[in-house]
């Protein structure tokens, strides 16, 4: 019997309340955690990006005026 035959003769509102409660009940805690680490790592790559963005602009900025004069630093 597969899983679609087991819940063949149950009413819609086990399906599509008690089943996700459960679920969010045992696996509650590794979901926000897994969600936890994905906000986290999503911000330390934007953090990443901005810093190297704002060097590579400094870099060119300077670079630029090398040339004329040494006053810019």
């Amino acid at each position: 019997m597969d899983a679609k035959g087991t819940l063949t003769g149950l009413p819609w509102w086990v399906t599509w309340i008690v089943i996700p409660v459960i679920a969010l009940a045992v696996f509650g805690g590794l979901i926000a955690s897994v969600v936890g680490f994905l906000v986290g790592l999503l911000f330390k790559v934007l953090i990443f990006a901005a810093l190297v963005g704002g060097v590579v602009y400094l870099v060119r900025r300077f670079k630029a005026g090398d040339s004329s004069s040494r006053s810019d630093w």
